[in-house]
């Protein structure tokens, strides 16, 4: 089931929170609800971690990771490694990355398999993306942009790149990745996938604004429901009543 979720006003809930299947971390903030709503649909099987790194709080920008380890960038302090150290399952590899590109979230896109990263990563970083996330590494741009991270999410079961990327590079990312990609957007037409949506295998979250027809868009390609085309056409016929009703 895909939720959707705000933090403080921002729609971008990616910016403030990074999600895998073996934990989650959420920026520290002034209000809890955000918290508990991440809490409340995953606390049962995987830590939920407050933190912030380098003192601020856009840890999904920041920091890149799956089930196998975590890269966070050379301004986290100790005292935050400490933290998120203690509070993440112990197969967890973390590692602080010396990077030109420092925000690893919008260079980095991964899942549990594979990583595409920015052609310009140094290739120091990508051996220790490949050791320490345990994946294999493809230097791609999404619809031509060079910061991946940002601009697609998938999970070991699917995933959703720019609107703007042609059937042949869904096609050829499709196969680097093993996963089945649609073409898609958030929070009511937004390009940036990675900041609008937090994924992994079973819960996906995405900013308020998100429409139903995206949601189900969502839920369809992760396999979050097994969702079937039919309750597709069904969500987009009551999306469609929907925004009659609002105008």
């Amino acid at each position: 089931m895909a939720v959707r979720a705000q933090f403080e006003s921002s729609n971008d809930i990616g910016v403030f929170a990074k999600l895998t299947n073996s934990y989650c971390l959420i920026g520290a903030g002034a209000s809890e609800n955000f918290y508990s709503v991440f809490e409340g649909e995953l606390a049962d099987r995987i830590p939920v971690v407050h933190t912030s790194i380098g003192t601020v709080r856009i840890i999904g920008r920041l920091t890149c990771g799956n089930r196998n380890g975590l890269l966070v960038p050379a301004s986290t302090t100790d005292q935050e490694l400490q933290h998120i150290r203690n509070a993440l399952p112990d197969s967890v590899v973390i590692q602080r990355v010396e990077e030109r590109l420092s925000a690893l979230g919008n260079v980095i896109a991964c899942n549990d398999y594979v990583a595409l990263v920015h052609p310009d990563l140094d290739r120091e970083t990508e051996e220790i993306i490949a050791d320490t996330l345990q994946v294999e590494v493809f230097r791609q741009t999404v619809a031509g942009h060079v910061l991946v991270g940002s601009y697609c999410a998938f999970s070991n079961r699917g995933g959703i790149v720019h609107p703007y990327t042609s059937v042949q590079e869904q096609d050829e990312l499709s196969s680097l990745l093993q996963v089945p990609l649609v073409a898609g957007t958030v929070n009511r037409g937004s390009e940036v996938i990675g900041a609008g949506l937090c994924v992994n295998d079973w819960s996906a979250f995405c900013g308020l604004d998100t429409t139903s027809t995206e949601l189900s868009v969502i839920e369809s390609i992760f396999k979050l429901q097994d969702a079937q085309p039919s309750a597709i056409v069904n969500q987009m016929r009551s999306s469609l009543i929907d925004g009659m009703m609002h105008q």
